[in-house]
């Protein structure tokens, strides 16, 4: 009766900690639910899934994950960090490698990877007092670092393959919210008062031969992005490879984020065939795409927003920059955020609030500057 009761409450627990690991997909799911019961399920339904977007960053995630798992990114960006010896040159390195690794695999799976990075070089060095300001800003990297390429986030990548966005035209889009990104971040890291820091010696393996099978990989990712071959081809030779090369790579894929896609393509084709929410949509977007797609982010997550939102304007221009810029603000606003959130609560237990606070207050600042910046910018270009 003992061994019951406790296989039950560990399911339960289970259960309770995949829902609160993967929010977002879970409420999405429950959106296509409620959704299907308004518009029946029918033949229609497939023309709501964009499965050259799903390919795309289904391939990028998996080459990700087995470059991780032969720490390809960790032996570079510590490298890069020994350079350094001390604290303000050593997180604004920090911050930088997040983003630029957030404009090469995606802003997930770069703070995924060099939050670890970040945690390690603080501890080992005496420096928590600067862990929450590190990770913060490593996460606003992260989402904004990820506006300048079409795969650097995940709505990046819909919309770029939905409204078939021309590369120097996307690049010309985003190019003036990253300037002012790259400033800002430089700026708050330089605040950062400068102290001795040394890092200790690791004696790390580095496979060149699966390196160069992998980055060859990740370069046939990135073409199938651009369009030059199609996409079917990298569903194809990835997993394949990565079979015999990495299985634990396939395993390691973030399958929730490409269920959060599917359930949302669901709810944003259901949506967008409910007359009423079509005008009302439509209405509210056509006052302002950029602030009301900036908005949506706050409550809803950027990646939701795009999906959402993409059915209702065709001013794709202003909905990529209100998804990307979105991507700051409420702890909510980005998938990202809530994995940064996440890995500091559960090395700071009890520091929950005052990371919370800190936070916001960097979040809602940049914000609100790039906010007025783009509203400025659109008012004399546009």
């Amino acid at each position: 009766m003992v061994e019951k009761t406790e296989g039950k409450n560990g399911l339960l627990q289970s259960v309770v900690g995949f829902i609160k690991k993967n929010t977002v997909m879970v409420v999405a799911l429950f959106a296509a639910i409620i959704t299907s019961f308004i518009i029946p399920i029918s033949s229609e339904y497939i023309g709501y899934f964009d499965f050259k977007t799903l390919t795309c960053l289904f391939c990028v995630l998996s080459v990700v994950c087995a470059l991780k798992n032969i720490n390809f990114f960790y032996i570079i960006a510590r490298q890069i960090v020994q350079s350094f010896r001390t604290t303000r040159i050593s997180i604004l390195v920090l911050v930088y490698i997040t983003f630029i690794g957030s404009m090469l695999i995606a802003n997930d799976m770069a703070l995924l990877t060099f939050l670890p990075l970040g945690f390690f070089i603080l501890s080992t060095t005496g420096k928590e007092k600067y862990m929450a300001f590190t990770f913060i800003m490593q996460n606003i990297a992260a989402n904004l670092g990820g506006m300048l390429t079409p795969f650097g986030n995940p709505q990046n990548l819909y919309l770029y393959t939905k409204f078939n966005i021309q590369n120097g035209e996307f690049l010309k889009i985003m190019a003036p919210p990253f300037i002012v990104s790259v400033i800002l971040i430089t700026v708050c890291c330089l605040c950062v008062k400068s102290e001795p820091l040394q890092l200790k010696e690791e004696k790390i393996v580095f496979n060149k031969t699966r390196t160069i099978i992998y980055l060859i990989l990740f370069a046939l990712s990135i073409v199938i992005v651009f369009r030059v071959i199609p996409y079917w081809i990298g569903l194809i030779v990835i997993p394949v490879s990565l079979l015999f090369l990495d299985r634990k790579a396939l395993k390691m894929v973030d399958y929730p984020l490409l269920l959060t896609f599917v359930f949302f393509f669901i709810f944003a084709g259901n949506m967008a065939r409910i007359e009423v929410v079509r005008h009302f949509m439509s209405f509210l977007l056509s006052k302002s795409t950029m602030l009301f797609s900036i908005l949506s982010c706050q409550f809803i997550s950027n990646v939701p927003s795009a999906i959402l939102l993409s059915q209702f304007t065709t001013n794709y221009r202003d909905l990529l920059v209100g998804v990307n810029v979105g991507g700051v603000g409420t702890l909510i606003a980005s998938l990202a955020s809530l994995i940064t959130f996440r890995e500091y609560v559960k090395h700071n237990p009890g520091k929950t609030l005052y990371y919370i606070g800190v936070f916001s207050a960097f979040n809602f600042g940049f914000l609100i500057v790039l906010t007025c910046f783009m509203t400025f910018f659109n008012s004399i270009v546009y």
